[in-house]
């Protein structure tokens, strides 16, 4: 099986407020979370993942949560020091790090900059002030704009912002804005993603009152697909947009099943071997990875995917595509074969949901790519089974 390129996640679990349609594993630092600490762990955590690597190099780091800005620049330089000290790293290697308007004054762009980050992920979600109250932010839109001079000030040229649509209260007019917001302060890359009530989450235990039904939310994207591809960015995924080619390397790898380490507490990793594919999870609670971290016990297990499985995995990530896939990238990245892709694929291409051209490439069709989690269903091993 040939190796995928190998990319590297590092989660950063606090937050200064939960917000109520997050289910990520982030936790309130109701007196501030312990950084230094943490830190330490985590560079006991890359020397541990170091052997994952066998020698191959690193093309793109992550530094997700939680909100990564609240550790210092110069807590962020001792982690990609850390990275540096025990990986092989390409010379154009990707770094991202996510920062919030509110919280990203906690240490200054430049200082990110200074630390080794070459990109920069600003979770705006919305410019509307009354929105963001709604969606439990603690930032507003002035401080979105004061945080994107700051990043631009600090030199940084590769940046993105998170938005969202299908609000509460939100109409076709409120989400254009929210857009036409962001592209003035000229991101090279946008992700515009839609809410869903995630299971875990306040917004799903009490959703909130007047979501745009069905018809708005598709008008919705369809207006913001026009105002994005006008405006330079060219959709690469269903919810990630790029100007110039300035698509994000490390989502790119996720997308294309390709291989992650994972350093922090509940950060998820995939490695490929000889043996087959294989996932692994951290402990997910912050103080148990700490006390496991500190006490020796670093070692996740390493769990392998079971081949009836191999396919699914493969097309949750990279139906999600434009472009679609391969079936090169199929066999080389799952270890099946081209017949198996053929069989599993049965469904979905007797529903029009999805399409292979002469030349090997699958992708979804206009219809799945509007239904896509119907389209991605039809690859559950039960269904097919």
């Amino acid at each position: 099986m040939k190796l995928p390129p190998l990319s590297l996640y590092m989660h950063l679990p606090w937050c200064v407020k939960k917000c109520p349609y997050c289910d990520f594993n982030s936790h309130t630092a109701a007196n501030g979370a312990p950084t230094d600490r943490y830190v330490r762990a985590l560079l006991q955590d890359l020397a541990t993942e170091a052997p994952h690597a066998k020698g191959r190099r690193i093309e793109s780091v992550f530094m997700g949560g939680g909100t990564p800005s609240l550790f210092s620049p110069e807590e962020i330089a001792q982690l990609l020091d850390g990275v540096r000290a025990n990986f092989d790293v390409v010379e154009d290697v990707e770094i991202t790090m996510e920062a919030n308007p509110g919280t990203v004054e906690y240490g200054s762009p430049a200082g990110y900059r200074e630390a080794g980050v070459t990109r920069l992920s600003i979770g705006a979600q919305s410019f509307d002030d009354a929105t963001l109250r709604s969606l439990g932010r603690i930032h507003t839109s002035d401080d979105i704009v004061r945080a994107v001079e700051n990043i631009r000030a600090g030199g940084f040229t590769n940046f993105n912002i998170d938005l969202m649509h299908g609000l509460p209260e939100q109409t076709v007019d409120k989400s254009q804005a929210d857009l036409a917001a962001a592209i003035a302060l000229g991101p090279t890359h946008l992700s515009w993603y839609q809410l869903t009530l995630e299971p875990n989450t306040v917004f799903h235990a009490r959703p909130p009152a007047n979501l745009p039904n069905e018809e708005l939310a598709f008008d919705i994207y369809e207006r913001g697909q026009s105002l994005l591809a006008a405006s330079g960015y060219r959709q690469y995924e269903i919810s990630a947009y790029a100007r110039d080619g300035r698509t994000c390397r490390h989502n790119l790898n996720y997308w294309s099943f390709g291989d992650y380490l994972a350093v922090g507490a509940g950060a998820h990793g995939k490695l490929t071997t000889d043996k087959g594919v294989f996932r692994y999870q951290k402990p997910a609670n912050p103080q148990q990875y700490m006390l496991n971290e500190e006490s020796g016990l670093v070692m996740a297990p390493l769990n392998a995917v079971p081949e009836h499985d191999l396919v699914f995995e493969f097309m949750l990530n990279s139906l999600r595509l434009n472009a679609g896939f391969h079936e090169s990238m199929f066999v080389e990245r799952t270890g099946l074969t081209r017949s198996a892709l053929e069989k599993a694929a049965t469904g979905a291409l007797r529903k029009k949901l999805l399409m292979r051209t002469e030349d090997g490439v699958w992708r979804p069709t206009e219809l799945g790519a509007r239904f896509l989690n119907d389209l991605q269903a039809e690859f559950v091993p039960e269904r097919r089974h």
